[in-house]
Parts: structure tokens; sequence; C-alpha cells
């Protein structure tokens, strides 16, 4: 569960080090953000050599919290931090970066992120 101006740790080589969340896409009043949704950021800190810039706006879909999250089997998620991944636009849902760092959650997956989950080297 993330919110506005929650720091996220980056999953994947787009260069990006961290990001701010400043939207979270689904309604206007909509507070939180889940496993699988996707966020609106700011880059805070950038590799020179990546492919984003810093304080570049950036669309993200979270892939691990670290609050727990109940699946429909009644057991429940969590991991140790707060982690997403940088995609270049709603529709096409493809990541910017070509190599994805961690576990992610199958959550990701059902949301139609695909090429993220394939990109994982553990989908939990």
């Amino acid at each position: 569960m993330v919110q506005h101006r929650t720091m996220l740790e980056v999953a994947d080589n787009s260069g990006a080090k961290s990001l701010m969340v400043i939207h979270i896409f689904g309604g206007s009043k909509r507070r939180y953000g889940y496993v699988g949704d996707t966020l609106n950021c700011v880059v805070k800190g950038a590799s020179s050599v990546g492919l984003v810039k810093d304080n570049q706006i950036v669309k993200v879909v979270i892939v691990r919290t670290r609050k727990e999250k109940r699946r429909s089997d009644g057991s429940y998620i969590r991991f140790s931090d707060n982690a997403g991944v940088l995609i270049d636009n709603l529709t096409d849902k493809n990541p910017i970066g070509t190599r994805i760092f961690g576990p992610i959650a199958r959550e990701v997956k059902d949301k139609g992120f695909s090429k993220i989950a394939s990109m994982a080297l553990e989908v939990v």
C-alpha cells in the first residue's frame, strides 16, 4: 500500500535510483495503491547513463509492497520493500528497462503486465 509522496525502490535497470509517488491512477479521490496498480512518479536520482533523467515524470507499476495483501485463497503476501517497474505508457504496458530485479507478486501478471512477469526471475 503506497500513497502520495511515498518513496519507491526501482526494480529494473532503467537508470532511476528512487521514485516518489505523485498520483495513483484509478480516480481523483483514490488514496492508496496496491500491487499491480499504476502510478505517476517523479525520478529522484538517476544514473548518468540511464534511459531516464532526474526529475522526469514516469509511469510505474507496483511490484512489491511492505503492506500485506490478502489473496483469494486466504493467504497473505508481503515483501521487505516498496518497489516499482517503469513502463512506457498505460496502453502497451511494456517496461522501459531490460531486466527486473528481485521477486514480483503474481497479481502483477493478473493485471495484464505479462511482459514484466516473464522478465522477472521469480514470481511469488
